[in-house]
């Protein structure tokens, strides 16, 4: 675990960063190192979610409204907590009733 408390010191203290060239790609103390070394940075990011072994489908469904805010008021991941109230709701048998249920 790391220790807030030292590193927060460590800031403040404004000592030196631990360097080692043999591993390190630049000097962290140095700022021309650190800005020649951000500019050369490139970031790379795939497109979209990462791939997964079963794609699930896009589902265009009707809920009522309050049922939707509610899910929605719990915050990110709400489709994700529809998902698993649908998958216990099959998994407990609701899914076998047939039509009309």
């Amino acid at each position: 675990m790391t220790d807030w408390e030292r590193v927060k010191h460590e800031a403040a203290s404004d000592a030196p960063v631990a360097y080692d060239p043999a591993s390190d790609p630049y000097d962290p103390n140095d700022p021309q190192a650190v800005a020649a070394f951000w500019a050369a940075a490139q970031v790379r990011r795939g497109r979209g979610r990462p791939p997964v072994p079963v794609p699930r489908p896009t589902l265009n469904m009707r809920v009522d409204a309050d049922v939707l805010a509610a899910f929605k008021a719990t915050g990110p991941g709400w489709q994700t907590r529809i998902n698993a109230v649908l998958r216990s709701a099959v998994e407990g048998g609701l899914g076998h009733k047939g039509r009309g249920a």
